[in-house]
């Protein structure tokens, strides 16, 4: 498995229902996926301190994280009896009410999937270098802390 590419997950800007849309139809002549699970994170409009999210920047240590991801991935193969993975992550600024967080899992089995995408959601967010700051709509910022 060490020589598998690594994989670019970065996306410019916020992640299009479109481009999930499409994913997911691309999975349809694979007849032997009984389940897909899909976890889609969106930038939410959270007030702090009396002030509004309206987005958020995103930056990463690319390589580090397209690393880390690709770690990620090969431990959830590993793991869980997959057909198929995929991860997205935006880069760049997402608007409050956009997707930036695409996670899309298939497998024989329905639990398998479950249980699949909670482990890769819950490493990504817990090992991955891929920062935040939030932008509020008087345009001040703060890096945000994920929770």
């Amino acid at each position: 498995m060490a020589d598998k590419k690594i994989k670019n997950v970065f996306r410019q800007g916020a992640i299009s229902s479109e481009f999930i849309g499409d994913s997911i139809a691309k999975h349809q002549t694979k007849t032997s996926i009984g389940a897909h699970n899909i976890f889609l994170g969106q930038v939410r409009a959270d007030v702090i301190d009396n002030k509004t999210v309206s987005a958020i920047e995103y930056t990463a240590y690319e390589d580090m994280a397209n690393a880390k991801f690709h770690e990620i991935r090969e431990a959830a193969f590993e793991k869980f009896e997959l057909t198929c993975m995929h991860i997205y992550h935006s880069l760049g600024t997402v608007k409050a009410g956009e997707i930036c967080l695409f996670v899309f899992v298939s497998s024989p089995r329905r639990k398998v999937v479950f249980k699949a995408l909670e482990f890769i959601v819950e490493a990504i967010k817990a090992d991955v270098p891929v920062f935040g700051k939030e932008i509020f709509e008087d345009e001040s910022h703060q890096w945000k802390v994920n929770s």
